[in-house]
């Protein structure tokens, strides 16, 4: 494998990306790639739903942590791995781990959603609660990994899991290879720095873009500033997008990504809303910040042939956002 190196930073290149496809296809969905007339009305472009809600543990986080879990050697393997994650990621880890008969270890903050804690416990981790911010969280998890010797399996900081993410945009481009356009929502922006690489490494020419809440906007004024931009406390009801850009992905968004557009949390329960009745698919808040940003016109794509990732589909039945 060869990886590209921002400032240091090895990033996977559009071959490691394959590869890690190759590594987890025993493990993972080929997700479908689904339309909506009614949905294309309301943005005015032509979408093409990656349907990544349907994954493996109802994420797209299976596809970086299968490869990840997959890639380290036998020896770091039975030691087990650790991870700190709101839900999605720690479930893949879990998950990925299973498969390969390891143990899983998962730091969690305490008000994660009841179904994303459920999710972990089933595929057999073990949970280590924290208090809900991003110190706790990386706090809690030296504290396991020094005790157990298990090895870390960073949410986004890493660049096997960058490479298994972007494996969905490659997916995607197989299926529709004419998008003008692909986007995602960014948090830590593992994703958004797998899925801008992979989709340059198939077309060069492709426009890729970020999107997120306003209330957890640090990846778009970081990738204004040039550094990454902390945001201790973030507010949106997008939980899988509250965690901070680190200098490894916005080193990968500012080479890949054509902007990063922000959206209200009204905007993101809307679309969510949307998604759920006219698509007729359960998706999460953080699944619906794309479809939030081109309803609210922060990103217009209007005329244009568009991929979008759905990143997940793990909701609290009980505590549905328009309720």
């Amino acid at each position: 494998m060869v990886d590209r190196d921002i400032d240091g930073l090895a990033l996977p290149d559009p071959a490691a990306i394959r590869l890690a496809r190759e590594r987890i296809a025993p493990y993972v969905r080929v997700t479908p790639v689904l339309t909506s007339h009614s949905l294309d009305e309301a943005i005015g472009a032509r979408l093409f739903l990656k349907c990544e809600n349907l994954q493996q543990v109802g994420a797209f986080k299976a596809r970086g942590a299968c490869n990840a879990v997959f890639s380290l050697s036998e020896e770091r393997a039975a030691r087990g791995v650790v991870t700190h994650s709101s839900g999605n990621h720690g479930a893949a880890v879990a998950y990925a781990a299973r498969c390969r008969g390891i143990e899983a270890h998962v730091v969690m903050p305490d008000n994660a959603p009841k179904i994303k804690v459920a999710n972990v416990e089933g595929f057999g981790a073990k949970v280590h609660f924290c208090l809900p911010n991003v110190a706790a969280r990386e706090k809690v998890c030296s504290e396991v990994e020094r005790a157990t010797g298990a090895t870390l399996v960073h949410p986004f900081d890493d660049r096997q899991v960058i490479a298994g993410q972007g494996t969905a945009t490659l997916e995607l481009l197989e299926a529709v290879p004419d998008l003008d356009a692909v986007v995602a929502p960014v948090g830590g922006g593992g994703l958004l720095s797998g899925t801008s690489i992979a989709a340059h490494g198939v077309n060069s020419g492709i426009e890729v873009y970020g999107t997120e809440p306003a209330g957890a906007d640090d990846a778009s004024r970081g990738f204004a500033s040039g550094r990454v931009e902390p945001m201790p406390n973030p507010q949106t009801i997008a939980d899988g997008l509250r965690s901070t850009l680190s200098a490894r992905t916005l080193g990968a968004l500012r080479t890949h990504v054509r902007g990063i557009a922000i959206c209200s949390e009204g905007a993101i329960v809307a679309a969510m809303r949307l998604v759920w009745e006219r698509a007729k698919i359960v998706i999460e808040p953080s699944s619906a910040v794309p479809i939030a940003a081109m309803l609210e016109g922060t990103l217009d794509v209007r005329r244009k042939r568009v991929g979008v990732i759905l990143t997940g589909g793990n909701v609290d039945l009980d505590k549905l956002p328009w309720q």
